[in-house]
C-alpha cells in the first residue's frame, strides 16, 4: 500500500524563493506540494480547507505578514518559517513554529528541518488520539475526554471547530475533521459530506441526498453518495 504523503504549502511573495524551496522539497518523497503561493490571501483559501500538514511560510509579505496569516487560523498546521529576517524568531516560536529558517536556505538546513517534522509525525499523539481499543480521546474545554467510539452518533465540522455529537451531549474541539476520520474505524464510520462523518449503525433512514439519524438530518455530498449507496444497499 502506498504511504500517505504529507500535504504542504509554500507561501512567499518572492517567486525565486518559492522555486528554491520547491527544488529542495523535490528531494523528499514523503511530501506532496499542494501549491506555491505568492499571495497570503490565496494561501488562506488553501489553509481554511484544513488538510494542509505543513507550511513553509515567509514572514514579511504585503497585505498580511506570515505571522498575521497564521493568527487568523484557529487550528493552524505545522509551520516552518522561511525568512531573511532574524528579528521575528521569538514571536515565531511563541506560536509554536517547528523551525525558523534564515535565507538563503541550504538543502542541508532544509533537510534537517523537514526530517524534524517527519520524526514529530512518527511520535504517538499525546492527546486527541486513540487511548485503547474502543476509545478515542477528544480535547474539549481544556480537558481530555475519553469517549467510547460506539457512543459517537456523528461528527460535524463548523467553520474553525468540530463538534462530536453523542446521544445526550456534545464536545467541541479544534481538531480537524480529517484527523478524526483517520482515527475512527472505517468499518463503522463514514465521511458522507465534507462537513460530516456518521456512525453507520446510527442511520435510521435515507433518501436522496439525506440521511436521518433519529431526528437529525445529515446532508450527503455528491462526491460521497456513490460509496454510501454501495454500503447501505
Amino acid at each position: 500500500m502506498e504511504k500517505k504523503k504529507y500535504k504542504c504549502l509554500i507561501v512567499d511573495d518572492e517567486p525565486v524563493a518559492i522555486r528554491i524551496l520547491k527544488s529542495h522539497l523535490s528531494h523528499f518523497s514523503a511530501f506532496e506540494l499542494v501549491a506555491g503561493c505568492t499571495n497570503p490571501i490565496e494561501a488562506l483559501s488553501f489553509l481554511q480547507k484544513g488538510d494542509i500538514d505543513l507550511v513553509f511560510l515567509d514572514i514579511e509579505m504585503p497585505v498580511l505578514t506570515g505571522l498575521e496569516l497564521i493568527k487568523t487560523l484557529s487550528v493552524p498546521p505545522c509551520i516552518i518559517f522561511t525568512t531573511a529576517h532574524r528579528n521575528f524568531a521569538v514571536e515565531a516560536f511563541e506560536i509554536e513554529a517547528l523551525d525558523y529558517l534564515l535565507k538563503p536556505i541550504t538543502l542541508e538546513r532544509f533537510a534537517k528541518s523537514v526530517n524534524r517534522f517527519i520524526e514529530l509525525k512518527k511520535q504517538p499523539e499525546p492527546e486527541g488520539g486513540k487511548d485503547d481499543a474502543g476509545v478515542i480521546i477528544i480535547k474539549s474545554d481544556k480537558k481530555n475526554h475519553r469517549l467510547k467510539i460506539t457512543d459517537i452518533v456523528y461528527i460535524e465540522s463548523l467553520a474553525d471547530y468540530v463538534v462530536v455529537h453523542l446521544d445526550s451531549e456534545k464536545f467541541v474541539t479544534k481538531e480537524r475533521i480529517s484527523h478524526l476520520e483517520e482515527k475512527l474505524p472505517s468499518s463503522q464510520f463514514l465521511r458522507v459530506h465534507r462537513g460530516y462523518i456518521v456512525n453507520l449503525e446510527q442511520i435510521t433512514s435515507f433518501y436522496g441526498y439525506t440521511l436521518e439519524l433519529g431526528k437529525t438530518k445529515i446532508p450527503v455530498g455528491r462526491n460521497y453518495k456513490e460509496q454510501l449507496d454501495v454500503i447501505l444497499k
